[in-house]
């Protein structure tokens, strides 16, 4: 019986899951609750037990036994007794240290140490003894202190549970236009665990399924005044458009902060880069941070939490006394800070499979193709000799990707298709080759509107995107997608651009990632894949070759140049 599971367990953590096996999908949905995916060829995938997937696991109400059960029912063989013991003690250690307000004091906070042995590690620690003041339970730190201490006790292997207490900002009258939407029972689930966890956290959910109507929800149950904090002007200008039209808040109530308007409004939605930007003589010494800090806001909402820049970390230190909601597609950061995500703005709260959302029907069924192309002979010579920096833009602006593009747009003739890529040049000759506009950082935003409007309205059915499509653009008509060329093997990136074709549509979506072969676009797209799989995609692989009857070198394709 054992022998048809379809994992071994590991007592380094890791977990080996065998893909053909037909206990995989009941096996990888277990593991996607406490582990994280590290690897993913095409037999055995390779998942890994961190400390911190089992305190998000611990955060959204599982248990050691649960763990340990889930383990037991997918393991082939019986589990190493050390990792039991470890796992034990990995959730044991979550909730050990809690903050709560101090009775007689605002201006310090209560750190209760329910483990005298802890109480003293603590105490003997630098790194965070110079923040602690001895009392009869644990410690007293001051308020200004509350995210340092939960960073640095997350570095040492305990995580902080924050019960302390939270502004509750300025009231606001928020209502639901139930005439417009009915929010599905996720999107209530999900706002429901976040109230439920005190009012800090992270919401897991795939792009196309509704974070922002969760955050409405949030905010119709608070009944407070909220900064939302976005990833760019089109993202806030979707944001104001989203929440002047499913609630009852008015033109005047829902404002875009912008450094040539810094006007703030009971809901006030910026970005990142505005709170990162530096100036002024106030605390932080950034300008429109410490303007916004200022304000009676009860809610903070990080939107794509997983792309929250490292300077505004320190910034949300800020802002504990604030509930705060993140919302994310995925917890992965390329830059591994998903510590701090978890320390400063919450562990996860809540998440649902997007296999799961597809098989409801909340967000459209995907095909996904890696089409691996040759390097042409001419350019052989000049990759290999090319240094390691250049590689990456060599691969990626393979000329025979623009005639497997042009082959893809002719199948695809009648869909909405969005090309996204990382290197301008080869974007602006696909978009030459496909008689598409390109849309860059360096489109004015007026111009750029103008586009997404004539591609929701089916004027124009191609778009070609640069990195700002990795961010929220409302284009839900959008069934095709092909990937040009990536960053660097990130897999926020690919969450972010499957998410682009993932609304509700007859006939589903597909998404394809032109990939140069033995070249380092090969490698990095292996690490893009991890995400994919992670969340039950099966990522179909297939070689592209011109037809017989293609052109040959001297074609009409353009090249680059």
């Amino acid at each position: 019986m054992a022998m048809e599971r379809a994992a071994t367990v590991q007592g380094d953590r890791s977990v080996l899951v065998e893909v053909a096996h037909a206990d995989y999908e009941r096996t990888r949905e277990l593991l996607s609750r406490f582990a994280e995916i590290e690897k993913s060829p095409e037999h055995v995938h390779t998942y890994r037990i961190s400390d911190l997937s089992l305190w998000n696991a611990a955060a959204t109400g599982m248990s050691a036994g649960d763990i340990l059960d889930a383990l037991r029912s997918v393991s082939r063989f019986e589990l190493p007794g050390h990792l039991e013991h470890e796992v034990r003690d990995c959730i044991a250690r979550y909730g050990v240290c809690s903050l709560h307000e101090s009775r007689d004091d605002d201006a310090r906070l209560r750190l209760a140490v329910r483990d005298a042995f802890v109480r003293e590690r603590l105490a003997g620690d630098k790194r965070v003894a110079q923040m602690l003041s001895p009392c009869p339970d644990g410690f007293f730190i001051e308020t200004r202190n509350r995210g340092a201490i939960k960073q640095a006790l997350l570095k040492i292997g305990f995580p902080v549970t924050d019960l302390a207490g939270l502004k509750p900002g300025a009231p606001l009258a928020v209502e639901l236009r139930g005439d417009r939407f009915t929010p599905y029972p996720y999107q209530d689930q999900a706002a429901a665990a976040f109230a439920r966890a005190g009012g800090h956290g992270v919401v897991v959910l795939p792009c196309g399924a509704g974070k922002t109507i969760v955050a409405m929800l949030a905010v119709h149950a608070l009944q407070t005044q909220t900064l939302i904090i976005t990833t760019g002007r089109e993202a806030c200008s979707q944001w104001r458009r989203e929440l002047l039209h499913k609630t009852n808040l008015g033109e005047d109530a829902v404002r875009c902060y912008e450094s040539r308007a810094p006007r703030v409004s009971p809901v006030t939605i910026t970005t990142y880069s505005m709170l990162a930007s530096k100036g002024g003589t106030g605390a932080t010494g950034h300008v429109h941070f410490d303007r916004l800090a200022r304000e009676p806001f009860g809610l903070v909402v990080y939107d794509e939490v997983h792309l929250l820049p490292a300077p505004v970390f320190r910034l949300t230190a800020e802002l504990q006394a604030r509930r705060r909601l993140g919302l994310t597609a995925t917890l992965v950061r390329e830059d591994k800070r998903e510590g701090d995500v978890f320390a400063l703005i919450g562990p996860k709260r809540y998440d649902v499979p997007w296999r799961q959302l597809e098989a409801s029907g909340h967000i459209a069924a995907a095909n996904c193709y890696e089409l691996r192309v040759e390097l042409p002979d001419a350019l052989r010579a000049s990759y290999a000799n090319a240094d390691a920096r250049e590689q990456p833009r060599l691969a990626a602006e393979n000329p025979l990707k623009l005639r497997a593009l042009q082959e893809l747009a002719e199948r695809h003739a009648g869909d909405r298709l969005l090309v996204l890529g990382t290197y301008l040049d080869s974007l602006n000759t696909a978009g030459k080759l496909l008689g598409a506009p390109v849309i860059s950082g360096e489109t004015p935003h007026a111009e750029r509107e103008r586009h997404y409007a004539a591609f929701r309205s089916g004027q124009q059915r191609r778009l070609l995107l640069s990195r700002v499509g990795n961010f929220a653009i409302d284009l839900p008509e959008a069934n095709v997608l092909v990937q040009l060329s990536g960053t660097m093997g990130s897999r926020q990136e690919e969450a972010q651009r499957l998410g682009r074709v993932l609304r509700p549509k007859p006939g589903g979506a597909v998404f394809y990632s032109l990939v140069t072969r033995d070249t380092v676009d090969q490698q990095h797209a292996l690490h893009r894949q991890l995400f994919l799989t992670e969340q039950g995609y099966r990522y179909y692989i297939e070689d592209w070759a011109p037809s017989a009857d293609e052109p040959g070198e001297d074609s009409d394709v353009p090249r680059l140049h």
